[in-house]
C-alpha cells in the first residue's frame, strides 16, 4: 500500500482531479494550459520547477527544507484565503453589541461564493499596501480580470452579517481616507459655497462648486484609486434585499411596510441625566459599555444603548432622566442621495426602493441623485446631464435597467455607524463573505488574561 500511494502516478492522479475540480469551479478553461505543468512536475521532470532546492539531491540542507515548507505554506495559506475563509477583526464600534471591538472572525469565502480576485498579482497576505507602509501598493494592476462570482453554499439573507468592500472606496486622499475621499468633497463644495454667500458673491450651480472642489483636491492632495477588491473591507448588517422598499421613522426601521425584526442588539444614542451624582463605572463596565464611547459633563451623560440596557440603567437610584437623541424630520445631515430633493437623515429617510437586477426604473432630475452612483460607478457607465436630460454613454435615456443586485448595510450601533445611510448602496459584486463565528476576543480596556472576553471564544454570529 505504501508503495502505491508514492506512485508518480497516483500522486498525479490525485492532483489532476483536484486541479480539474478547481477549474471547474472557477470557470476560467484556459487553466487547462497549465495542465502540462502538472505532468511534469509530477511525471517527466524535465524543468527544474523547486529551483530553491538541489537537483538530485534527497536530504537537503535545513535552510532549504525551511524555504521549502515556507513556500509550501504561503501558496496554501493564500488558497484558503482566497477562495474559503479570511480572518478579519472589528476595528470600530459600528456593530456594538453584536459584535465587540476587539472580537476577531473568520469570514466564509464559500458562504456566498469566493470572488475571483480583480487583480490577482499581488503581496501575500497584505490587503492594498505592503506591510510596513502607508501607501505603497501591495498589488500590480497588469491584469485586471472583470468580476465573477464562484458557486456558494447560500444567497445572502435579510439580516446576514456581511464582510464587504467598501462601495465609496474606489478613491482615496492618500494619507487621509477617513472620512471618504466624496465626504471630503461634498464639505469642500459646502465650504466654497458658503464663503461666497458671506463675501456677496453670485451663486454659482452646485456642478460648479464641485468643479472647483475636485480641482482643489487634484492640485493640492495625493489622489488614488483602488479597484474593489482591493477596497478596505466594512462588516455590517444586510438589512434590506433587492427589490425590497425600505424607511427609517424617528429610528425604526421599516422593510416593506413591517418594522425591522428584532435581531442583534440594535442601540441608539441617549442622554442621561443624574442627580448630581456620577454613575458607577462598574456598572458600565458590566454592561460592555466601552470608556471611550461614554462622555459627560458634570451630571450628563452621553452613551450608546440598546433598549434593554438602557431599560436597566434608567432604574438606577441616581439616574433622572433618559432622553433617545434622535435626529427629528427634516433635520440637515449629510445622508445619501446628498440631494436638495430629499431631506433625509440617519433616522428619518425613505421610502426608497434597493435596486434589483433586471428592474428598470425612471430616470428623471429627481430620481437621478437616487441611482446616478449606481449606474456611472458601479455599472461602468458614461453618464452626465445636460440641458435637464439625462445621458447614459451619449444617448438621451428616461429609464436604467440595473446589471447587478444591490443591498443596505447598517451597522447595529446605528448612531455610531458609517454606513449604506452614508454612501447608498452596496453592488453585489463588493460583497466578500459571511462572517461565521468568533475565534477569539480581547477588551482593549482591560490587562493581561483580564482582556480575553472567554465568554465570547467560538461564539457563532447571527
Amino acid at each position: 500500500m505504501k508503495e502505491f500511494l508514492r506512485n508518480k502516478w497516483f500522486k498525479f492522479s490525485i492532483a489532476l482531479i483536484i486541479t480539474l475540480l478547481m477549474i471547474i469551479w472557477i470557470g476560467n478553461y484556459w487553466l487547462l494550459l497549465g495542465l502540462p505543468i502538472l505532468f511534469d512536475v509530477y511525471i517527466s521532470k524535465r524543468v527544474h520547477w523547486a529551483f530553491w532546492k538541489k537537483k538530485g539531491v534527497k536530504k537537503q540542507s535545513t535552510a532549504v527544507e525551511w524555504i521549502d515548507a515556507i513556500i509550501f505554506a504561503v501558496v496554501a495559506a493564500t488558497i484558503i484565503r482566497m477562495f474559503f475563509i479570511e480572518a478579519y477583526t472589528i476595528p470600530t464600534s459600528s456593530m456594538e453589541k453584536s459584535l465587540l471591538v476587539g472580537d476577531y472572525l473568520f469570514v466564509s469565502k464559500v458562504a456566498y461564493g469566493p470572488k475571483v480576485p480583480n487583480t490577482p498579482l499581488s503581496f501575500p497576505f497584505a490587503h492594498h499596501t505592503m506591510p510596513g507602509t502607508t501607501k505603497t501598493k501591495s498589488y500590480l494592476e497588469w491584469i485586471n480580470w472583470p468580476y465573477k462570482r464562484l458557486g456558494g453554499l447560500n444567497e445572502i439573507k435579510r439580516n446576514d452579517v456581511v464582510v464587504f468592500n467598501f462601495p465609496a472606496g474606489d478613491t482615496i486622499v492618500v494619507g487621509a481616507e477617513n472620512p471618504d475621499y466624496y465626504s471630503q468633497l461634498r464639505a469642500a463644495t459646502a465650504t466654497i459655497k458658503e464663503n461666497d454667500m458671506r463675501r456677496g458673491r453670485a451663486l454659482q450651480s452646485d456642478q460648479t462648486y464641485m468643479k472647483v472642489a475636485r480641482k482643489y483636491f487634484a492640485q493640492n492632495m495625493e489622489i488614488d484609486t483602488r479597484p474593489v477588491d482591493k477596497r478596505e473591507n466594512y462588516i455590517k448588517r444586510c438589512v434590506a434585499m433587492p427589490g425590497d422598499t425600505i424607511s427609517s421613522i424617528d429610528g425604526q426601521l421599516y422593510i416593506n411596510g413591517k418594522a425591522q425584526d428584532k435581531v442583534g442588539e440594535v442601540q441608539y444614542n441617549y442622554e442621561i441625566r443624574t442627580n448630581g451624582t456620577m454613575i458607577n463605572p462598574r456598572k458600565l463596565e458590566d454592561m460592555n459599555i466601552a470608556k471611550d464611547e461614554i462622555s459627560h459633563s458634570g451630571s450628563v451623560y452621553h452613551m450608546p444603548l440598546s433598549k434593554e440596557k438602557a431599560d436597566k440603567l434608567s432604574k438606577l437610584s441616581n439616574v433622572s432622566s433618559m432622553v433617545k437623541m434622535v435626529h427629528g424630520v427634516g433635520t440637515p445631515e449629510d445622508v445619501f442621495p446628498f440631494s436638495e430633493h430629499y431631506n433625509w437623515n440617519r433616522d428619518n429617510f425613505g421610502p426608497l426602493v434597493i435596486p434589483q437586477k433586471g428592474q428598470t426604473v425612471e430616470l428623471n432630475l429627481k430620481t437621478f441623485p437616487l441611482y446616478e452612483r449606481a449606474i456611472n460607478a458601479y455599472e461602468g457607465n458614461d453618464l452626465e446631464v445636460k440641458d435637464s436630460i439625462i445621458y447614459i454613454n451619449g444617448k438621451a435615456a428616461d429609464s436604467y435597467t440595473f446589471e447587478m443586485d444591490y443591498y443596505w448595510m447598517m451597522g447595529d450601533n446605528r448612531h455610531r455607524s458609517a454606513d449604506s445611510r452614508y454612501w447608498g448602496y452596496v453592488p453585489e459584486d463588493h460583497v466578500v463573505g459571511k462572517a461565521s463565528f468568533i475565534w477569539l476576543s480581547l477588551d482593549k480596556d482591560q490587562s493581561g488574561f483580564g482582556k480575553i472576553r472567554w465568554d465570547r471564544i467560538f461564539k457563532w454570529i447571527h
